[in-house]
């Protein structure tokens, strides 16, 4: 059983950065790729980026690409999301997740989540 508790997000002005934190316990930390999505109001929850167990392959949505940066520190069991050049379509409650099985895109992939943590950008 893994849990994983975040940190960071908030409000933002438009252009500005955020960092997200997400440190995990239980389980071992380097057995799951690791991942996170969003929820805009009224929307489903979509994949934002996805990092590989040992922290060398990372993937992101295209929204996000050249913006944001998923990094892990598997001494630390924990996660990133650094969100620059923030927009307000960005604004959406951030979950991480640790991956089970299946692709890294897709949210029933992913076993463990996190409580979600609100980022708000304006213009």
């Amino acid at each position: 059983q893994v849990t994983l508790v975040q940190s960071g997000g908030g409000l933002a002005q438009a252009g500005d950065s955020l960092r997200l934190s997400c440190v995990a316990s239980g389980g071992t930390f380097s057995d799951h790729s690791m991942g996170w999505f969003r929820r805009a109001p009224g929307k489903e929850r979509l994949f934002v980026a996805a990092i590989s167990k040992s922290g060398d392959m990372t993937y992101y949505a295209d929204a996000v690409k050249g913006r944001f940066t998923i990094s892990r520190d598997n001494a630390k069991n924990t996660i990133y999301l650094q969100m620059n050049n923030l927009k307000p379509e960005d604004t959406a409650v951030y979950y991480c997740a640790a991956k089970n099985q299946g692709s890294l895109t897709f949210k029933g992939s992913y076993a463990y989540w996190g409580q979600g943590t609100q980022v708000a950008v304006s213009s």
